[in-house]
C-alpha cells in the first residue's frame, strides 16, 4: 500500500493536499485496491458548496460503489474531467489523479485528518 507523506488521510480512505486555500482531493491507494477495477467515477457539480462529510462524487467498481466525501467545507473549483473517459487512472495512480479541487471555506476539520504514518497504522487495524 503506498502512502504519501505530505498529504492528510480521512477515515473514509481520502487523501486531502492543501495548497494555499485550495484542496485536491482524491482517494488513496488502500480505496482504489479495496474496490477493484474502476469503472466509473461521477465528478461533484462545480461550484457546489461541501461541508467536511458531505459526498464529493462516487467511484464505482466492478465489486462495488463507493461515495467519495469532502474531508473539508469548500467551495468546487475544479473537476478532473479525464476520469469521465478514464475511470482506471484511479487505479493506476490514486495520488496523481486526484477528483476534484475545493475552494477551502472552513478549514477546521483539518485537524482531524491524519498524517501519513497516523493513516498507515489506521489501515494496518482495518485488515
Amino acid at each position: 500500500m503506498k502512502v504519501l507523506d505530505g498529504l492528510k488521510y480521512s477515515r473514509e480512505h481520502e487523501w486531502i493536499r492543501v495548497e494555499g486555500n485550495k484542496a485536491y482531493v482524491g482517494i488513496t491507494d488502500y480505496a482504489q485496491h479495496s474496490l477493484g477495477e474502476i469503472v466509473f467515477v461521477e465528478l461533484p457539480e462545480m461550484d457546489a458548496c461541501l461541508e467536511a462529510g458531505d459526498v464529493l462524487g462516487v467511484v464505482e467498481s466492478v465489486k462495488a460503489a463507493s461515495d467519495v466525501y469532502a474531508p473539508v467545507a469548500g467551495r468546487v473549483v475544479e473537476v478532473n474531467e479525464s476520469l469521465v473517459d478514464d475511470p482506471a487512472g484511479l487505479n493506476r495512480d490514486p495520488y496523481e489523479n486526484w477528483i476534484a479541487v475545493l475552494e477551502i471555506t472552513d478549514d477546521t476539520s483539518l485537524d482531524e485528518l491524519m498524517d501519513a504514518s497516523e493513516y498507515e497504522a489506521y489501515c494496518a487495524g482495518e485488515e
